[in-house]
């Protein structure tokens, strides 16, 4: 029996009360007396997020955590954090000292009720500055645009200081790709020499920042459950502070060594399902975060445990409407408009045709438990837009046009033909997201014509459109001057779109939304929608939120938090695995410092969305397979020629995509046809139909393995519930471990031409039992493990001790 010392869980000083104003509540930041009692009604919907610290000062919104601010009764903030009074506002202002800790609490108590605890990380930031020297004194104006500004020139303007144009961020240690815009043309710093490929051709300056590299920040890992019903994590190191909750309230915990003990509290085997939760550092560094779900208090080790609601087990599979099943031909209406070529025109896809591979077990056969289908409001019937070779115009087959915000789109289907859609995925214990478009409308909907007020202006200034100005304008600018950008930062525009989006909960039941153009809407829009969302199923179940934002780390987390978004799609994870799977030259390292990147931001248990492909992206086998080159426009090419796979062997780095995006934490994203390897250009090419018989023989094998793939997550705690530690190997492979209790995963993926012997670190005890589940040679001896992979393939080894 181990003697544990119990950690100093929480580091909180009395503070002198002060009042603010909170939706008209008077808010007391009140004293250190605490009421231990833990409470598990849902004052708090989910899990809270983090606080984060990335700036000296942010705004907290205790409304993001609890679904009826007014319960709020008091909030006490540890030492090294100062508060501002915000009058009418819904927001406290607070500010970082030098004795923030790395960790620490927030406790929140509801008026009446309970205490509930939210941990603080503090993100050390760096200065960094940039310099330019021209060789020219003709140079007028120097910009930076990356990552670390938004990819908007206009936040960060260089001043010219002496001949040398100069500016000085603040950073979080990381990677950041830039560029200089040099009187208007985009450069790579001519100073920096480390470079990365941006996959359209060309190369950004990469910026490193401090200590970012996993290896050198603590890592835990379960380990034990214990007769008593407490649970062991073991860690790497010495760790300075130790941090754990039951759902939203401290739990007990104990260290002694390099073991962590976490006690599970009684009032847990009231609830179906709760988790554990684990934060800890060093002085200079995070560890990994620890989930553990609960079944009645006891920890679940067994998948048949988990449901649909486990949010953690969802498989998302992507579908276009129109492209995917003609199931309904009497709602066939492609548009009689010449200049519509056939294909951007409708092709007859519809509601019922997904029914129909629902009912034929498509997606049970493929392993994915959770549908999102592209937009079904109605759209308008006529013709717009315009490109240029070859001459067509559009027609709104994809739905992103959206006419009327809560009909459907005859097009599609009707009411009772949604409703049975989404009655028979539940009944297959499968859930249905909706992609939602809130940004805009058509010029043909109502909502313009009746209140043009409500609207961004479609000129800038100085009399230019401000059209697709994606960056500098990002929350004004329109996507085409038929498409009038909502106003989203005006309550009275919020209200009713929110309630437009509520609508399809309130009537349909469908278990989430895929929201489009994300980073174009203000953050008010997303509270309200989340907060309306939980009043109006009492958090049972939670709805799933995933966005879209195409843009930094930091931008993507700041749309994510439990009053806003669950999650967003990892764009930076994809390009990168795109560059590695698909590019001899890129070596695994990117995408290994990529995942991790985002495993600290986003957290190492997060909802992020990791895509095989998109609507919007080139289909990524033909890029492998060479039939599409990096650098062409894919868009143009889709229109020009008929693009193909090209080399066989853009089936077996699909298939390395796959295996990525399945033992990864996040939620793996099939894009409709990426199971079987449908190749394409960009829009429109990578809307073609689906194909679903006359496959041929590497079609089927990619099928074959993604349907491998997909049962191995889904049978696997390890894969959905757990650690995550990287392994050094070199520029052609990439290792890594899942750790959960008793089992482990190890994953090797071998990206290059060649065939790789790998040696790893791996100990194996007597009583363990391993299972290679792709055939390939593997040996275990002398606390190494030896995988033999041939070209483009990979190994997953599952190791037990049951």
């Amino acid at each position: 029996m181990m003697n544990f010392t119990e950690s100093k869980i929480v580091r909180t000083i009395c503070r002198n009360s002060g009042i603010f104003v909170f939706l008209t509540l008077l808010i007391i930041i009140s004293s250190c007396s605490h009421n231990n009692r833990i409470h598990s009604g849902t004052d708090i919907c989910g899990l809270a997020t983090p606080v984060i610290f990335n700036t000296d000062t942010i705004r907290f919104f205790p409304g993001d955590y609890f679904t009826d601010p007014a319960q709020v009764a008091d909030i006490e903030f540890p030492e090294g954090i100062h508060n501002v009074p915000a009058k009418d506002t819904d927001f406290l202002v607070l500010t970082r000292t030098k004795k923030l800790p790395p960790l620490s609490i927030i406790h929140m108590k509801a008026r009446g009720r309970a205490n509930y605890s939210l941990i603080v990380k503090n993100i050390t930031d760096i200065e960094v500055t940039i310099e330019y020297r021209p060789k020219s004194q003709n140079v007028s104006s120097v910009k930076v645009k990356g990552s670390m500004n938004f990819w908007n020139p206009l936040l960060s303007k260089m001043k010219n200081i002496d001949g040398v144009w100069k500016e000085t961020f603040r950073l979080t240690p990381g990677e950041y790709q830039y560029l200089l815009v040099v009187d208007g043309k985009e450069i790579r710093d001519p100073e920096n020499p480390d470079i990365v490929d941006n996959n359209i051709g060309g190369f950004n300056s990469l910026l490193k920042v401090g200590k970012y590299k996993q290896e050198d920040l603590p890592f835990m890992h379960t380990t034990r459950i214990n007769e008593d019903n407490s649970i062991n994590i073991e860690t790497d190191r010495e760790l300075s502070a130790v941090y754990a909750f039951w759902q939203n309230t401290t739990a007990r915990a104990f260290t002694e060594g390099n073991i962590i003990k976490v006690i599970i509290p009684e009032e847990s085997a009231e609830l179906k399902r709760s988790y554990i939760r684990v934060y800890a550092c060093k002085e200079d560094g995070f560890a990994n975060d620890i989930l553990v779900p609960l079944e009645y208090g006891k920890v679940v080790t067994n998948t048949h445990e988990l449901t649909r609601f486990d949010r953690q087990t969802m498989i998302i599979y992507f579908m276009m409407v129109d492209r995917f099943r003609d199931g309904d031909t009497d709602n066939d209406k492609p548009l009689k408009d010449p200049d519509v070529l056939p294909k951007v025109n409708y092709y007859g896809g519809d509601i019922q045709g997904i029914i129909h591979e629902l009912d034929a077990g498509y997606f049970q056969n493929l392993g994915v438990n959770t549908l999102w289908i592209s937009p079904i409001m109605q759209n308008p019937d006529s013709a717009y837009g315009l490109y240029p070779k070859p001459h067509t115009r559009f027609s709104a087959y994809h739905g992103y046009w959206p006419v009327y915000l809560t009909k459907i789109d005859h097009h599609f289907g009707t009411p009772a033909v949604f409703h049975a859609l989404v009655n028979d995925a539940h009944a297959d214990s499968m859930n249905v997201l909706l992609d939602y478009v809130a940004h805009h409308v058509h010029k043909l909907s109502p909502v313009y014509k009746q209140h043009p007020d409500w609207v961004t202006n479609l000129y800038l200034p100085d009399g230019t459109l401000n059209t697709e100005k994606w960056d500098e304008y990002r929350l004004t600018t329109w996507f085409d001057t038929f498409l009038p950008t909502l106003d989203l930062r005006k309550p009275e525009v919020v209200d009713p779109m929110t309630d437009s989006a509520l609508f399809w909960v309130n009537n349909y039941h469908i278990d989430g939304f895929r929201h489009d153009a994300t980073k174009h809407i203000d953050l008010l829009f997303w509270r309200t929608l989340n907060r309306k969302l939980k009043m109006a199923t009492n958090c049972d179940p939670m709805v799933y939120q995933i966005g879209e934002t195409y843009g930094s780390p930091d931008l993507i987390r700041s749309y994510i938090s439990t009053g806003m978004l669950d999650g967003q799609f990892d764009f930076n994870v994809y390009d990168d695995a795109v560059a590695v799977f698909a590019r001899k030259s890129e070596s695994t390292v990117r995408l290994k410092n990529s995942m991790e990147q985002s495993l600290r931001y986003y957290g190492y248990h997060n909802l992020m969305g990791y895509i095989t492909g998109n609507q919007d992206r080139p289909r990524f086998i033909s890029l492998a397979g060479g039939d599409l080159k990096f650098g062409e426009d894919t868009k143009l090419a889709g229109w020009t020629r008929n693009i193909g796979v090209g080399d066989s062997s853009g089936y077996n780095k699909l298939e390395l995509l796959h295996a990525f995006n399945l033992t990864i934490p996040g939620i793996p994203v099939i894009y409709y046809g990426d199971e079987i390897g449908l190749p394409g250009g960009n829009d429109p090419d990578n809307r073609r139909w689906m194909k679903f018989s006359g496959l041929n023989r590497k079609e089927a094998e990619v099928k074959s393995v993604v349907e491998r793939l997909t049962a191995l997550r889904r049978s696997s705690m390890a894969l959905q519930y757990g650690d995550i530690q990287f392994v050094n190997t070199n520029s052609s492979t990439l290792a890594y471990w899942r750790y959960y209790f008793d089992e482990r995963v190890l994953v090797v993926l071998n990206k290059s031409g060649i065939e790789e012997k790998i040696k790893l670190a791996a100990n194996i005890g007597p009583d363990e039992k391993w299972v290679a589940h792709f055939g390939h040679k593997v040996t275990f001896a002398s606390s190494e493990a030896n995988v033999d992979l041939p070209a483009y393939s990979f190994e997953i080894i599952t190791i037990n001790t049951k």
